[in-house]
């Protein structure tokens, strides 16, 4: 292997003074860069050096190899220099009071001597996987507090949502109006909200109307406004939203719900910039842009005549459209870290992270009400969990069907999957404990974990 593609791996100290046995463990890791140790001084200056996520320790070192002071010593010192490391400790058989001392003092896990390569193996991936989980999280706790924001607000990594961020960005300037598709839940108002700030007109007044929160026969009034006396209980004149949004935006959401009748009328404003209150005769210019939402069809709504081809063409002169959450890859965590730190904030709580299960269930699951969704059960497990870090069962995403397979072969290898990335989150990759979560040999597990690509490290 080249010095160059040796530097590429992952970097492994052992910390280990017998040079027969420092052979051994350099050999058997022949897939990571092994930086050897011999005692706590180099073994120190190697983890400032290097900087490895997981240390392998002999707590016989020198001066005291027949002890433990000094490996103890170095446990101590190579914690106090960088926490997160994964330290797995070597004890004797039937030395389990070390083995003890050392996991509550903060060592990752042991193996006992003579030196099982394959399970001492095993237990130096799970400790990559696990560091790799918590360095994640350390991201995502950075990525939340900003700076993996778009459009002043917008939390996201996904490269789909990005591109749909920028394309907001570039038609910001411009005096078009803008249609907003997308699955409800999706941020059809933030990114109407950001387009505004990126806009000429982000000094003027940002309105916003949900249409289909309106009675159908206070919509026109909500809108356009009405003269006193135009109804009963029209005591004054009243300006609409239209109005009101004069020099700035008018957000329109849910546009396919207004009823054809007043689709004319919108027209007619659109068309020629003015408006007629309900009850009133006089022409009233104003000044706004227009952009509107939908998560509804409407070609399908054009072709069954519920909407108007030409006020469509008027509202979609730039059309962007938003993917959902599951097709935004990273993005639930992201956005998972990010309503954590916002409600524990304001509910007076503190909290670590996500466990590696509740990452992994936010990942497979689909999140029919998108980000609303994600929000919510985030809010709520901030509320109510016991521990330091939400777990999936806090998020209510354990035992859930998955509603999007298309067959029986394909909801099964589903059903497979999640309960060994489950079995092996709560087991912290411990195949052996796994395996007895599953109710499974310890062989038909790794067949599974290598069949669906689960290995950890």
């Amino acid at each position: 292997m080249s010095e160059r593609a040796e530097t590429e791996l992952p970097k492994l100290l052992v910390i280990e003074d017998d040079p027969g046995l420092q052979r051994q463990l350099k050999w058997s890791h022949d897939d990571r860069q092994v930086i050897l140790a011999g005692d706590r001084e180099t073994a120190l200056a190697a983890l400032r050096t290097h900087q490895p996520a997981v240390v392998t320790l002999d707590l016989g070192l020198p001066p005291d190899p027949n002890g433990v002071s000094e490996g103890f010593a170095t446990l101590e010192a190579i914690l106090a220099t960088r926490p997160d490391t994964k330290v797995i400790v070597a004890s004797g058989h039937g030395a389990r009071d070390s083995a003890r001392r050392a996991i509550a003092m903060g060592a990752f896990d042991f193996y006992h001597k003579p030196v099982d390569i394959d399970e001492l193996g095993l237990i130096v991936r799970r400790a990559y996987h696990v560091a790799a989980l918590e360095a994640e999280n350390r991201r995502l706790a950075v990525a939340a507090q900003g700076s993996d924001t778009v459009l002043g607000g917008i939390v996201t990594a996904a490269p789909e949502m990005l591109k749909v961020a920028r394309m907001v960005e570039r038609v910001a300037s411009a005096n078009v109006s803008v249609m907003l598709l997308g699955a409800s839940g999706t941020g059809k108002e933030l990114l109407a909200r950001g387009l505004h700030r990126a806009s000429g007109r982000s000094n003027g007044p940002f309105v916003a109307i949900n249409c289909a929160a309106i009675p159908e026969n206070l919509l026109e009034s909500e809108l356009f406004g009405h003269e006193r006396g135009a109804f009963t209980g029209a005591v004054k004149s009243q300006e609409g939203k239209i109005e009101l949004a004069q020099g700035g935006t008018l957000f329109l959401d849910e546009v396919g719900d207004i009823p054809l009748p007043l689709q004319v009328k919108l027209l007619r404003f659109l068309q020629e910039r003015v408006i007629e209150r309900v009850g009133g005769r006089r022409a009233i210019p104003v000044d706004v842009r227009i952009v509107c939402a939908t998560h509804q069809d409407l070609e399908a709504m054009i072709a069954q005549g519920r909407f108007r081809e030409d006020l469509y063409y008027r509202l979609a002169e730039i059309v962007v459209r938003i993917p959902s959450l599951k097709e935004r890859p990273g993005d639930a965590a992201l956005l998972g870290q990010y309503f954590m730190t916002r409600y524990a904030r304001e509910n007076g709580r503190s909290f670590l992270g996500f466990t590696p299960d509740a990452i992994a269930a936010m990942a497979d699951w689909h999140w029919p009400g998108n980000v609303r969704e994600l929000e919510n059960r985030v809010k709520r497990a901030v509320i109510m969990a016991e521990g330091q870090r939400l777990s999936a069962a806090d998020l209510d995403l354990v035992n859930e069907a998955d509603e999007t397979a298309l067959s029986l072969k394909a909801a099964r290898e589903a059903a497979d999957r999640q309960a060994l990335r489950r079995a092996l989150a709560r087991s912290d990759g411990n195949m052996s404990q796994a395996a007895k979560l599953l109710g499974i040999s310890r062989p038909t597990l790794y067949d599974l974990v290598k069949q669906y690509g689960l290995e950890p490290g």
